[in-house]
């Protein structure tokens, strides 16, 4: 049996833009994507803390160490400018591997970038 479950997560990040005009995705430091093992095209669950919205888009690279935090596309409508994200991957495997499967959590600082 193959079970879902967190594979990943970039806790507490603050949104740097929203760009209404571009096919939807969400933008993503590449610094915070390597830490959380979370790879471009890949589907991640959305929690914005400001305004309880969860949504579901995919993950595009964004400029290593710049911060980066984009919502795009109709995304961008579920977020202002400062809100608060949570962003989630799961994985499926095996319940025998996931009982003791270790997720990446990483806690990125107030500019959303890791700290040293």
């Amino acid at each position: 049996m193959f079970i879902e479950v967190l594979k990943s997560k970039i806790h507490r990040v603050k949104v740097t833009q929203a760009e209404l005009n571009y096919v939807g995705s969400i933008t993503v430091d590449e610094d915070l994507m390597e830490a959380a093992n979370i790879i471009e095209g890949e589907k991640v669950q959305i929690v914005n803390n400001n305004n309880g919205e969860r949504f579901e888009t995919y993950v595009i690279k964004g400029e290593r160490n710049s911060g980066i935090i984009c919502l795009n596309g109709a995304a961008a409508r579920r977020v202002q400018v400062g809100d608060i994200l949570i962003i989630i991957s799961y994985a499926y495997m095996k319940q025998k591997k996931a009982i003791n499967y270790s997720p990446k959590l990483v806690f990125p600082n107030d500019d959303n970038k890791l700290e040293d």
